[in-house]
């Protein structure tokens, strides 16, 4: 699935430590799902959500 993560993420000048830590996951976890080799759960995907001020249709592609 693509994402916009790392984009949102840098937009706000957060590091993947940052955003791991406000949404309780690993840094490994934010990176996994920059590179797109790891899918978030669906409460991982809801707090990035609201973090972002985003839909998650608005954060994630399904490809």
């Amino acid at each position: 699935m693509k994402n916009r993560i790392r984009e949102l993420r840098v937009e706000r000048n957060m590091t993947q430590e940052e955003l791991a830590e406000i949404i309780g996951v690993s840094r490994q976890t934010i990176n996994a799902i920059e590179k797109e080799k790891f899918d978030p759960s669906l409460p991982t995907a809801f707090k990035m959500a609201k973090l972002f001020e985003k839909t998650i249709e608005e954060m994630f592609i399904y490809t």
